[in-house]
């Protein structure tokens, strides 16, 4: 994570604006909070990684930011999340902004995904979109307005081997952001979705990013530098402001240019 916002945009619509965001302690998560809250935004996240949701809190409010409000939420326990939301509303009396975030890109194989296996990945990597969505959707009713957004992928765009099920999650929620974004329009409710490619967390650097691999990034973007998860977090401050009051139904790529 990266401080200050130096030489970025600002947006004074965001200015205690209640944000919340699942997946947020660390990688694209990680960054997005941190952007919301050096914004002045009210900003909520869950994750179930106590230790580095803590140090994040504890070193946005050390450099004079809103201090997140973390709740521990298994995002596959739909009562859980549910009650995670009502924490939020019934601590800063709305949600104007929704970053569904959270995902696992464990890597598999088609030949040992079983039917718990499939369960498993969905109920991390898609279920709880629609649910969160659902969730926060009498909150926004009674503002009349709302931004949510979608993280998906171009994995797959590319599309990508060696994740179906992560890839299938991940078209799918283009799918989802479509038809929410006719569903809620008329309650003033904006749905977008953002598509990273290839983004140098430290995650994947520890986990994925061998010389070949990063060899391989680089032949296919246009850009010829790592993607961070900031590049990713300016996207969706910009899509959360109000200066993206008429944009809704669509689908962002940060990649460096690799589709």
């Amino acid at each position: 994570m990266q401080a200050g916002n130096q030489g970025f945009a600002r947006y004074p619509s965001l200015q205690g604006k209640v944000v919340l965001v699942t997946g947020g302690a660390t990688g694209i998560g990680e960054s997005i909070v941190a952007h919301f809250a050096r914004q002045g935004s009210l900003v909520a996240f869950f994750d179930v990684q106590d230790a580095p949701a803590r140090a994040l809190v504890a070193g946005l409010a050390a450099e004079g930011c809103p201090a997140p409000h973390f709740i521990h939420c298994d995002l596959t326990d739909i009562g859980a999340l549910n009650l995670g939301v009502a924490e939020v509303v019934a601590a800063w009396g709305t949600i104007d902004v929704l970053v569904n975030n959270a995902a696992n890109d464990h890597r598999h194989s088609i030949e040992e995904v079983t039917l718990e296996y499939w369960d498993r990945s969905m109920a991390v990597n898609l279920r709880p979109q629609f649910f969160m969505i659902q969730a926060v959707l009498p909150a926004m009713r009674r503002a009349g307005r709302g931004s949510i957004i979608n993280m998906s992928s171009i994995s797959w765009m590319i599309p990508s081997t060696g994740l179906p099920l992560y890839t299938t999650a991940k078209a799918a929620i283009v799918g989802l952001t479509r038809t929410m974004a006719h569903e809620l329009g008329a309650d003033g409710i904006r749905v977008n979705a953002v598509l990273p490619g290839a983004i140098a967390t430290e995650r994947q650097k520890v986990l994925w990013y061998t010389p070949e691999y990063k060899a391989e990034i680089l032949a296919s973007q246009a850009l010829k530098r790592d993607i961070v998860p900031d590049d990713v977090a300016r996207l969706v401050l910009f899509l959360a402001a109000d200066d993206s009051s008429a944009i809704t139904n669509q689908s962002y790529v940060v990649d460096g240019g690799w589709v």
